[in-house]
């Protein structure tokens, strides 16, 4: 029976249980990942951006995502100001300008908020043309829409987050029908750009990151550093792990900032093989209830909106345990719902909020 309003009896508490339960194990790796470090209490910290999340996401589950695909252009364009201006005004730490700076300490990452917005952005545009045949000029401009926010941010530099945004691009591609001729003119233009992008885009720091987990001996205490320490905590973990706050690489301060990039890290030395498989499995949970929620949207534009955020978390999830176990570069992306941070916890709730009112207006008429 279909509902006149939108009504939290509709909401899928199965997904936000799911959440809730990363949302925990997040918060007690974070106390256990930095009980004997200078950054000990972050738990807290955290609590306090999870429930900032919570109410963020109930309110945008009430806001009609109509509303915000049609308006998403006043949104997109404030974005590319704000990236802008922090390479002007932005704060400068560890060499990368990536936050603003206000009173009262507060610290705004626009290129975070920037995913969100090319998630509306990419659902608007590809739903526009009417599921008519991909020409070469539209793809042009999805790659315009996409890239030129990518570029802001690769400038800041922060390549981890602007990589971020190529899944909602090809996300997009791919629902938008793009034929394989395309599909595969555009990987072979991509192939051939590897090149200049290698030797005149990326910083020598961003080569070595990208390099070292294929050898990381070659260079054990310098860039392969990260690679090797976590590789460790992984295989010290063994099967049933050392048991929370007993992690030797972790505790020992040996592994690198366990609590953010390499909370997965942390995690697998603490409760082992089957602790991690027991977090993968909720995340595949968590993203089968998205993609079923995406499969029964009332339209095409929440369709792609919810598949547009389905593409961010698994490039994520993906990116960042395949960089702990040296499958994959370091890039600096975080674990969604267990990496702390304010600034990722806030897209996630963000995005499920979005996700949520696209489920509730199913059931309205």
């Amino acid at each position: 029976m279909k509902r006149s309003f939108f009504s939290f009896h509709d909401f899928d508490w199965v997904l936000f249980g799911l959440v809730m339960v990363m949302s925990a194990i997040s918060v007690a790796e974070i106390y256990s990942a930095t009980l004997h470090t200078k950054f000990a209490g972050f738990q807290h910290k955290q609590l306090l951006w999870l429930a900032g999340g919570i109410v963020a996401m109930f309110v945008v589950s009430k806001i009609n995502y109509h509303a915000l695909v049609d308006y998403v252009q006043w949104a997109y364009g404030f974005c590319l100001l704000s990236l802008v201006a922090v390479i002007f005004v932005g704060t400068k730490v560890l060499g990368a300008r990536r936050w603003i700076k206000f009173p009262g300490g507060i610290h705004f990452q626009p290129s975070e908020w920037v995913k969100i917005i090319l998630v509306i952005a990419v659902a608007r545009y590809f739903s526009n043309l009417g599921g008519r045949s991909l020409t070469w000029g539209d793809i042009f401009k999805a790659f315009a829409l996409v890239g030129v926010p990518m570029l802001l941010v690769l400038k800041q530099p922060d390549l981890g987050t602007a990589l971020t945004y190529f899944p909602v691009l090809l996300c997009g591609l791919f629902l938008g029908g793009i034929r394989w001729k395309q599909a595969l003119a555009i990987v072979l233009a991509g192939a051939i750009l590897v090149i200049p992008v290698w030797s005149k885009v990326l910083k020598p720091y961003q080569k070595k990151r990208l390099t070292s987990f294929i050898a990381p001996d070659e260079d054990p205490r310098g860039s392969g550093y990260q690679v090797k320490q976590s590789l460790i905590a992984v295989g010290d973990g063994g099967l049933w792990g050392r048991g929370a706050t007993k992690g030797t690489q972790t505790q020992g301060d040996f592994l690198p900032i366990p609590y953010t990039d390499f909370i997965f890290a942390a995690f697998c030395e603490e409760h082992g093989f089957v602790g991690a498989v027991f977090v993968l499995l909720l995340y595949f949970f968590v993203l089968m209830r998205l993609i079923q929620n995406a499969q029964t949207a009332a339209d095409l534009p929440g369709s792609m909106l919810v598949m547009g955020v389905v593409a961010v978390l698994i490039f994520q999830i993906a990116v960042n345990v395949g960089m702990v176990v040296g499958l994959m570069p370091v890039t600096g992306i975080p674990l969604p719902l267990m990496s702390y941070g304010g600034s990722s916890v806030l897209f996630t709730f963000l995005a499920l909020g979005m996700v949520m009112n696209v489920r509730m207006g199913r059931f309205v008429n």
